[in-house]
């Protein structure tokens, strides 16, 4: 699998006819949103453990042994939370 990016691409055309000069908190807030997804996004298609792990995962033989795993092993809260601080120690 080969992951490619394309870094500071240019933003899609806005339509600025419908907007005015100075933008609303929402708009900030929601700029601010898209920035940080684009940040991680970025961040983790550059993250070496991230990229194994979807080579990982990816490939045939793995990816049907995930498949398979089941979820029979239903733990309540208390006993993942004793076996977690055991393990932490």
């Amino acid at each position: 699998m080969q992951i490619t990016t394309i870094a500071n691409s240019p933003s899609p055309a806005r339509d600025t006819s419908a907007v005015s000069s100075a933008p609303s908190a929402e708009t900030r807030r929601i700029g601010d949103d898209v920035a940080q997804a684009r940040k991680t996004a970025m961040s983790a298609l550059t993250n070496d453990r991230f990229r194994a792990m979807l080579e990982h995962i990816t490939d045939p033989a793995s990816s049907g042994a995930l498949m398979t795993m089941r979820g029979d092993n239903v733990v309540d809260f208390k006993s993942a939370q004793s076996s977690y601080a055991d393990n932490s120690e």
